[in-house]
């Protein structure tokens, strides 16, 4: 027996195993409009494939302002709506839970992707018409400080953040209804990480405001958490909604380990189903102690500290390590990036190295090695 393909309940959703894809940005909508396309099915629909129990749809920005860059995807309109239930439909069909990460890049907008479009890597857009025509934008923020090397952010007014809220819960709304006007997501993630929007008004690295937006920790919350209401409060009870946060800034005297337990606090009274721990993300002058699973202290500090469920990530790559973090109560769920981007199969061959079974589409039952003949299981939970 093993946990790791133990199935997981968060509120009304039940997930297959504890593998799960987080959010991994593709820079691949059509045009500048934000629809997500046949990458996307496919992309998302391998790792479905391949055995997942859950699997995260990209950074989705919840306003065009909002995008990483232009070629981000969007879910502001219906027209988006119909592209994501297509994918939405085929991840159902392999038996996978799909979420969607609902995202703001804030003063981190308007860059070109990092494989770059025209190989230019992570350099924001020119803004100038005559430059660049229809690819920069201005970007908004907390405060009117520039991430380093990119232009200097608007500060948004604090009449205007109501407007990013609405949003925020317009886009959830779009994001799981259930009565064919959805895409029918079964929850949603709020990226409060990676210093994105969210996370620019949580540290005070970025966040420099002299209103009730900023100033002390109860204050940089205030947003996040007003955010985090709406979008609860616009989904089915029955629906988890959990956040993405950066647990640390990794630089002295920015967002702490402490700031974050008392922030995921705050979301547990709110109805946070679970906190999926990241780090860093905020300043170039980060220093990240790297090496196999670096972030899974953080998971467990959390975990400990708050007693939500935690999904934990961070250089996870070995099927052995990705048990131990189950079993020695790290996280309650790994999830697995540039490890499931290089092997999209990768559940089946922990399922082999483990002992396990895996679901799979029938049609790959016979790719079953002869030592491991009962590996899988059909995409519905059946058995061969």
């Amino acid at each position: 027996m093993t946990s790791l393909f133990d199935p997981i309940t968060l509120r009304g959703v039940t997930v297959r195993n504890r593998i799960w894809v987080p959010a991994l940005c593709q820079y691949s909508s059509l045009a500048c409009d934000g629809m997500p396309t046949d990458w996307h099915l496919a992309h998302l629909g391998s790792f479905a494939m391949g055995g997942a129990g859950l699997v995260m749809a990209e950074a989705t920005a919840v306003v065009p302002e909002g995008r990483i860059s232009p070629h981000d995807t969007g879910i502001w309109n219906d027209e988006q709506v119909v592209g994501w239930r297509r994918v939405v439909d085929f991840v159902h069909a392999q038996g996978a839970v799909v979420g969607l990460q609902l995202a703001h890049a804030g003063r981190k907008a308007s860059v070109y992707p990092e494989w770059g479009f025209e190989q230019k890597g992570s350099i924001p857009l020119d803004a100038a018409a005559d430059i660049d025509p229809g690819r920069g934008w201005q970007t908004v923020s907390a405060s009117e400080l520039a991430f380093e090397g990119y232009r200097a952010p608007r500060a948004l007014a604090t009449d205007e953040l109501p407007a990013v809220v609405a949003a925020f819960a317009a886009a959830a709304r779009r994001a799981t209804a259930q009565d064919g006007s959805g895409a029918g997501f079964d929850l949603v993630e709020l990226h409060a990480a990676h210093g994105y929007l969210l996370h620019q008004f949580l540290s005070p690295l970025a966040n420099r405001r002299a209103d009730a937006y900023g100033g002390p920790l109860e204050h940089r919350m205030r947003f996040p958490l007003e955010v985090f209401e709406a979008v609860r409060a616009a989904v089915p009870a029955t629906m988890p909604v959990w956040v993405r946060v950066s647990a640390t800034d990794w630089v002295d005297g920015g967002w702490a380990v402490d700031d974050t337990i008392t922030f995921v606090r705050a979301l547990r009274e709110r109805g946070c189903a679970a906190v999926h721990v990241s780090s860093g993300g905020i300043s170039p002058g980060q220093k990240i102690p790297l090496g196999p699973g670096y972030q899974l202290p953080l998971a467990r500090a959390l975990k400990q500290a708050v007693g939500l469920p935690t999904i934990g990530v961070g250089l996870i790559t070995e099927p052995a390590q990705a048990e131990a973090a189950i079993v020695d109560g790290d996280a309650d769920a790994v999830a697995l990036a540039r490890a499931m981007l290089y092997d999209p199969r990768w559940p089946w061959h922990a399922a082999a190295a483990l002992g396990a079974r895996v679901s799979a589409p029938p049609q790959y039952w016979r790719a079953a090695p002869r030592a491991h003949k009962d590996l899988f299981a059909d995409a519905a939970f059946g058995q061969r």
